[in-house]
């Protein structure tokens, strides 16, 4: 009976505060977690950098660059993680400190590392138009990048267009690093118009990556239509569809004749310099090089329409330019102050060929069933 009595009988245990109650558990460490983790390399600079802890808070984090300089974050409310807030650069590697405290205020510190991807090239977009601009109905969006874009379905993954009120388009690529988005016809006056090209820290193929974001938002001003007929020597201008103005002009002579089809103003000056050695005419093969005021620049092969006081006993009678609309000061500079970019100049009866699609802003010389096949997809 005594043996018996032993054995049930038993000491308090070091973890018992009184005999007979059960040991408290020990509160558990946090724990450190880090994304990306230690050490990992040919992180996307876009990729998102969090820290988070089980178990207990974050007393405090810090991201530094290879400069020691900090990385802007965000601590949640409840203190159980922490997210970076800026993108961060190519070819870098970021150092993470953090701190979290237990249930029973132990601390415990962890630090890791990890390197962001380096570009074979980056490619800058520059776009057209530019935020802010009021353009006209012809007025395609351009971007334009530094780089030949292998991936052309990503790139054009990465460009937003938003308009108000919607309207329906496609993309075209003209070369590796030009391309166009443009509705089936002319937009509508009044058109809301947002584009977001959001390439920064995107694989464009064959290792180029964006360089950075770029956001535009511009409004579609007055339908501002001329018509510029080669055969009568008379150029209309519509403004919303009424006829505001007619003009007499001279196109291109036979020899130089002009281009049919839909040109689009791409740029003003109030005075400029023309050299048709530009376009492979030297002054003493029959060129010149002439200063002319209010020139309204259509094409980029050297259509303009400027004035032309020489001309005038021509306008309205016959071509007698190397290519350009000739009229007189007077309505030269009415047209330079009418129209602006973006507005629509169209030719016809020139006795000259079609204008190249490429050539300025010829985008609406592509029928819509091929411009629908010259995008990524």
């Amino acid at each position: 009976m005594g043996a018996l009595l032993a054995g049930c009988t038993s000491a308090p245990s070091p973890r018992t505060g009184q005999q007979g109650e059960a040991p408290t558990p020990e509160a558990p460490a946090p724990r450190i977690t880090t994304n990306p983790a230690q050490g990992a390399v040919s992180v996307s600079p876009t990729a998102p950098v969090t820290v988070t802890v089980t178990d207990g808070t974050l007393e405090r984090v810090s991201m530094t660059n290879p400069a020691g300089e900090q990385v802007d974050g965000e601590l949640a409310p409840d203190r159980t993680s922490w997210t970076a807030a800026e993108p961060l650069g190519y070819d870098s590697t970021y150092t993470i400190s953090s701190t979290a405290a237990g249930a029973d205020g132990t601390p415990m510190t962890r630090t890791s590392s990890f390197t962001t991807l380096t570009p074979r090239a980056i490619a800058y977009p520059s776009m057209n138009p530019v935020d802010g601009q009021t353009v006209g109905v012809g007025q395609p969006l351009a971007v334009y990048f530094s780089e030949a874009i292998e991936d052309k379905q990503a790139a054009e993954d990465a460009i937003t267009i938003k308009t108000e009120p919607a309207v329906e388009g496609a993309f075209y690529w003209f070369s590796d690093t030009e391309v166009h988005w443009r509705p089936q016809e002319f937009w509508e006056p009044g058109t809301k118009v947002t584009m977001d090209i959001d390439v920064y820290g995107k694989d464009l193929g064959n290792g180029v990556y964006g360089e950075t974001d770029r956001h535009a938002t511009f409004t579609i001003g007055d339908a501002k239509i001329a018509r510029a007929d080669g055969a009568s020597h008379q150029m209309t201008v519509e403004i919303n569809g009424e006829v505001v103005r007619t003009i007499p002009i001279s196109m291109g002579e036979p020899e130089f004749p002009s281009n049919n089809g839909v040109h689009v103003v791409t740029q003003q000056h109030q005075s400029y310099e023309m050299d048709s050695s530009t376009y492979g005419l030297a002054p003493d093969e029959g060129g010149y090089v002439t200063t002319v005021q209010y020139a309204t620049r259509i094409s980029n092969g050297g259509e303009f329409v400027h004035a032309a006081p020489w001309s005038v006993g021509a306008q309205g009678e016959r071509n007698v330019s190397h290519g350009c609309i000739n009229m007189s000061t007077d309505n030269a500079r009415w047209f330079y102050n009418t129209f602006g970019k973006g507005d629509v100049v169209i030719q016809t009866n020139t006795g000259g060929p079609q204008l190249e699609p490429w050539d300025g802003f010829g985008d609406w010389q592509v029928p819509w069933e091929q411009w629908l096949a010259g995008g990524a997809s």
